[in-house]
């Protein structure tokens, strides 16, 4: 059974930073890409950063800069490293695979397993 479990989320300050990991299991998705979505209260689901199994990485124009996206094959994990962190950016940080090899895309609808999600609240 595949399962994408995140951790990492919390309660920081405006300016600061966070790691968020998601460990996958059940599967080895070292040639899948990977994401990372966002759902702010009251808001739709939020595209926020992919990358294909070999590195290639694609963002979001309100994260880039600030937030990158990383793996490591050997560990079935994704990576989000968030800094400079914004009182926008308080959300459920979701991450997900795709069903196969492919590219990385900006709509959910490409990706087939997800993870529960982990809060993350920024404080002015």
């Amino acid at each position: 059974q595949v399962q994408l479990v995140e951790s990492g989320g919390g309660l920081v300050q405006a300016g600061g930073s966070l790691r968020l990991s998601c460990a996958a299991s059940g599967r080895a998705f070292s040639t899948y890409p990977m994401a990372w979505f966002r759902r702010a209260p009251g808001k739709e689901r939020e595209f926020v950063a992919a990358s294909s199994g070999g590195g290639f990485t694609i963002y979001a124009d309100s994260v880039k800069g600030r937030f990158t996206i990383s793996r490591d094959n050997a560990k079935n994990t994704v990576y989000l490293q968030m800094n400079s962190l914004e009182t926008e950016d308080t959300a459920v940080y979701s991450c997900a695979a795709r069903g196969g090899p492919g590219v990385p895309s900006n709509r959910p609808s490409a990706y087939y397993y997800w993870g529960q999600g982990t809060q993350v609240t920024v404080s002015s």
